[in-house]
């Protein structure tokens, strides 16, 4: 399984990165919205994992790229805010699969992965 993580904290996602690939998935780590636009021109993911709050560039402009150029792979969304709490964001991404909170254990994120990026 091939999974792209956005996140600008590269130690969470590292720790992220380090539990998918003891589940034997190919993770590839980037921090922001412009790198994140050229993997995705590049490679195809299974899954995302997509921070809502980047430190560079706008996560919902990923997830609109991901709804043109990848309209099949789903993302998971997380974040450390309460911004999206109410659902709202399944609204504004067809690939939305699930929002957890930054600090979700690792582990259950891996899971979650796993999950959802699993072929139909």
């Amino acid at each position: 399984m091939k999974v792209l993580i956005v996140e600008s904290d590269p130690e969470l996602g590292t720790l992220w990165q380090r539990h998918m690939e003891r589940m034997d998935m190919d993770v590839r780590l980037v921090g922001g919205q412009a790198k994140a636009i050229g993997a995705l021109q590049t490679q195809v993911f299974d899954i995302i994992v997509l921070n809502l709050v980047l430190a560079q560039g706008s996560a919902l402009v990923v997830a609109d790229f991901i709804s043109y150029r990848h309209p099949d792979s789903p993302i998971i969304f997380v974040t450390n805010t309460s911004f999206f709490s109410d659902g709202s964001i399944f609204a504004h991404s067809a690939n939305a699969r699930a929002m957890v909170q930054s600090d979700t254990p690792p582990e259950d994120l891996a899971n979650m992965v796993a999950h959802y990026g699993r072929p139909v």
